[in-house]
């Protein structure tokens, strides 16, 4: 091949890499950085109540200069996905245990940026409706997830209806009941399904959520976790970033407006303890 064609085939293999370059954006920012522009908040969220508590941010957020866009989801594993590949600045579903579990799975490295709110287990009637009249072998059905079954457990020691070991905290487990006097059975399900079994056993304890989207009266649980529980400081839902985010203008101003008394009013007049402010 003669040198002068070698020389102009160089050059439009040139031209054509620096044109690919400035279209196809060379240098581009990496897909774990923010995911929107410095007035964009994009945050993902479960329909309720995280989506409503949101929502009640909006207009504050955009006098403030920013335009808070949410984007909702069913599942529990998307949300952090998204977060971690930089589809979302923020999102808002979970609690801190969970989150860590996420991290520890899959490598990544988001963090909180603040706890929110709580949503208390309650125990709700089925055959029966007085915790102080137990039956003799009661069924109390509660979550089976190791989690939520420790905290029922806690929930229903707290209650009187057994006593559990010393020092088992929020890793209990049936087998950790040393004083049944109503000879109660543990049933464990899963925790999406105790409102539909409710009228099968005499109790069942709920997490707040279940009982929102199963339909049930929140207001007649016959006893819930209080918002100064153990359980409420470790279970708190948060507002989950990626660590380099986490101290960012509009991650501030999301967690300022969500500190608000415009959102506690909001939690507490419309979901009558199902749902407890933390801040």
């Amino acid at each position: 091949m003669k040198r002068n064609h070698i020389v102009k085939l160089l050059a439009a293999v040139g031209v054509t890499a620096v044109l690919a370059c400035v279209l196809g954006g060379c240098g581009a920012v990496s897909s774990t950085s923010s995911s929107s522009s410095d007035n964009v908040i994009k945050i993902g969220a479960s329909p309720s109540p995280h989506a409503e508590i949101l929502q009640q941010v909006k207009d504050q957020l955009a006098q403030e200069g920013y335009d808070l866009q949410i984007v909702e989801y069913s599942d529990y594993v998307q949300p952090n996905q998204a977060l971690s590949q930089g589809e979302l600045d923020a999102n808002y579903f979970q609690h801190k245990p969970y989150l860590d579990n996420y991290n520890s799975q899959n490598g990544t490295d988001l963090v909180s940026a603040a706890a929110i709110h709580f949503e208390p287990m309650g125990v709700y009637a089925g055959k029966s409706s007085d915790l102080q009249n137990i039956p003799d072998g009661a069924r109390i059905a509660v979550p089976s997830d190791a989690t939520n079954e420790a905290r029922a457990l806690q929930l229903l020691q707290s209650e009187g209806v057994f006593t559990l070991k010393d020092g088992v905290g929020l890793n209990a487990t049936k087998n950790d009941i040393v004083s049944n006097p109503h000879n109660v059975q543990v049933v464990e399900s899963e925790a999406a399904s105790l409102p539909r079994m409710i009228q099968d056993v005499d109790f069942a304890v709920i997490n707040g959520n279940y009982a929102l989207s199963g339909g049930l009266d929140t207001d007649k649980t016959l006893a819930s976790e209080s918002a100064d529980s153990e359980a409420a400081q470790t279970y708190a839902n948060i507002i989950a970033v990626q660590s380099s985010d986490a101290s960012s203008d509009k991650i501030n101003a999301l967690v300022n407006a969500l500190k608000s008394d415009t959102v506690r009013s909001f939690i507490e007049s419309n979901y009558h303890g199902t749902v407890v402010p933390v801040f």
